[in-house]
């Protein structure tokens, strides 16, 4: 009798799935954000911020959003935690991307136009989280400030993204950025958004012992920029 033989595992496969799935997701989140930039209704929390300092150092928002990426990459140092490639992706992509995008997008006109811009902006981040996330390459700079301080503080998850949003948003308003419905509907949003898409784009047969994974939950990492 023919002893039966177990179909083989093809590694290199799934981590060209991932990569693929990494680069196209935080190149799919640079683009989303310029929707929402152009949408006129409102930033997601971290862009209030990014875009208000866009309008006080004449930067254009992905440089600016590539600039806190990296400080607070550094943050992480005190904190001892443990950048991976998708960390240091995400501060050199997103921020291209989104200037590229801005580049060719035009401003919505029109309050339909506007807001249907705004939607597609929140469905696609979302999309872009689900995607890089269930890559499993590390978290983005600002998740894993998060989720240092929650570690270093002993605070809860909630409570440590609640301060660092509510700070980032009202210093970004300050500063001139764009706060509106769009802000508030991707904050109700985004959460189950990409929940959703994490689970959709999980990697079949991925092992979370992977030596190119940075450590932590994805679930943890749902945070977004």
């Amino acid at each position: 009798m023919t002893p039966q033989r177990h179909p083989r595992r093809h590694p290199h496969r799934h981590l060209t799935r991932r990569l693929l799935q990494l680069f196209g997701g935080l190149v799919l989140y640079g683009v989303s954000s310029a929707l929402l930039v152009r949408s006129g209704l409102g930033l997601e929390p971290w862009n209030v911020l990014h875009q208000g300092l866009s309008e006080l150092t004449g930067l254009s928002m992905g440089l600016v959003l590539t600039i806190v990426g990296a400080t607070v990459l550094l943050l992480w140092i005190p904190l001892r935690q443990r950048p991976g490639l998708g960390t240091v992706a995400n501060v050199l992509v997103i921020g291209a991307a989104m200037d590229a995008a801005l580049a060719v997008l035009p401003d919505a006109r029109g309050l339909p136009v506007q807001v249907a811009v705004m939607a597609s902006g929140i469905v696609l981040n979302g999309v872009a989280t689900g995607l890089y996330i269930a890559a499993r390459f590390g978290p983005g700079p600002r998740d894993g400030l998060m989720t240092g301080l929650h570690r270093v503080t002993g605070r809860s998850v909630r409570l440590v993204r609640t301060v660092i949003e509510v700070t980032v948003v009202v210093t970004g308003f300050l500063l001139g950025g764009s706060l509106g419905i769009g802000t508030v509907l991707y904050a109700l949003t985004i959460g189950p958004l990409a929940q959703f898409f994490l689970r959709f784009f999980a990697v079949p047969g991925q092992s979370a012992g992977s030596t190119v994974v940075a450590s932590g939950s994805p679930r943890q990492a749902i945070l977004p920029r």
